[in-house]
């Protein structure tokens, strides 16, 4: 029987992209890598630094406050316990895709799912893949498993995916997005994402995404 580390900390609430304007390149090339979108709103008291006189002429990073990084959209399960779950741990999840640090997987998620994720985000390490908010994924399903875990099912957005700047293309090409089944399970804090699941029979061809 497989067992989980409990995490120790109660996981921050989901971030809502409640304003994102539509630019030249959408639904066309995705954005390149580099440029100031590369950063994250992972750590916003990064601004409490030891003041200087001016800013660096070469910092990358945006003067405005960041903006949410990820949209998800629960639809008809909305109610359902392990999905709101999901919806609370997904923007940890999400911001450690973009970062490409599996840091605060480990300290707050459940060891088989770090090991997943953490699979991932080494491959994009490797071969050099960019992710860059905002992106957003749909819960198309939720089903009881024989293990006492519910299996979300989502699809995510093509914007959610990893970009391939040497190969000018995505690393996994899925114009109508990509399916993804997470597994949650009840903890003493909560519902909490417990591994990554099989994808069969999750149909994304006909969702349409909030971003």
């Amino acid at each position: 029987m497989r067992r989980f580390a409990l995490p120790a900390a109660v996981l921050a609430s989901a971030l809502l992209l409640t304003a994102c304007s539509k630019d030249s390149n959408d639904g066309g090339l995705p954005v390149p890598a580099g440029g100031s979108g590369t950063a994250t709103s992972s750590t916003p008291s990064q601004s409490s630094e030891p003041t200087t006189p001016t800013q660096p002429a070469t910092s990358a990073k945006p003067t405005t406050a960041p903006r949410g990084q990820i949209i998800i959209q629960a639809g008809n399960f909305a109610s359902n316990d392990a999905v709101q779950g999901l919806v609370t741990s997904y923007p940890l999840y999400f911001q450690a895709l973009v970062s490409k640090d599996d840091t605060i997987l480990k300290k707050k998620f459940p060891s088989f799912f770090y090991a997943d994720v953490s699979e991932e985000i080494q491959d994009a390490q490797r071969n050099g893949w960019v992710m860059k908010p905002p992106g957003s994924v749909v819960v198309v399903g939720a089903k009881q498993t024989a293990d006492g875990t519910v299996a979300v099912q989502t699809c995510r957005s093509q914007s959610t995916q990893y970009w391939d700047p040497k190969a000018r293309n995505w690393s996994v090409v899925a114009p109508k997005g990509m399916p993804e089944v997470i597994e949650m399970i009840k903890t003493g804090i909560g519902w909490l994402p417990y591994r990554l699941a099989t994808t069969a029979g999750v149909n994304c061809a006909s969702v349409h995404y909030p971003a």
